[in-house]
């Protein structure tokens, strides 16, 4: 047997790059699992904002984010959007930009820390990328962001508590002081 590797990932939930990343790196792994060799995996989320200035109530569509933010030509944007629904098909994924309602995630973050706590942060992760890129839902409010975890098991009051005491900003907040320490500086790809 060999040595278990740990897996430690910054992303954001609102990264399409990383859900892409996210759902290859889970297919590798699945297709090595059987082998006699495979080591144990663990794989760690770690909190990194792409866009920690954006409002929660974003007035507009990722068009206009993203042109805004960006300072590219809406047709640019289209066309990057257009790119990347095709790279997260590959992956299996269906991407809407459509319907993609975009936010500030810093709550999403603590969401995942709360997880990562109850042993559940894939799961949640998982339904967090699913509900941002492929069937606009919103996460970036706590009432979204509660019932989105207790779709995967998390018990609703305690995870409201958590939230609204904002428990796990400071570990937010951890993670993204090491990112910047090793240097991370957002997603690269368009």
């Amino acid at each position: 047997m060999s040595e278990p590797i740990s897996i430690d990932i910054w992303s954001d939930i609102a990264c399409p790059w990383c859900y892409i990343g996210k759902r290859n790196l889970e297919e590798g792994l699945a297709a090595t699992a059987g082998d006699d060799d495979a080591p144990q995996v663990t794989v760690t989320f770690h909190s990194y904002e792409l866009s920690p200035d954006t409002p929660v109530d974003f007035e507009g569509d990722e068009v206009d984010f993203l042109a805004t933010h960006k300072g590219m030509p809406r047709e640019q944007v289209q066309q990057m959007l257009e790119r990347v629904t095709g790279v997260a098909k590959n992956a299996g994924l269906e991407y809407r930009f459509d319907i993609l309602q975009h936010t500030n995630t810093v709550k999403a973050h603590e969401l995942l820390h709360h997880a990562k706590a109850k042993g559940v942060q894939q799961e949640v992760a998982e339904r967090l990328m699913a509900a941002y890129f492929t069937e606009g839902k919103h996460v970036g409010r706590i009432d979204d962001l509660v019932e989105l975890a207790a779709s995967v098991g998390l018990e609703s009051e305690e995870t409201r508590e958590a939230l609204e005491s904002a428990r796990y900003l400071p570990a937010v907040r951890q993670d993204q002081a090491q990112a910047q320490a090793y240097g991370i500086q957002g997603c690269r790809s368009s």
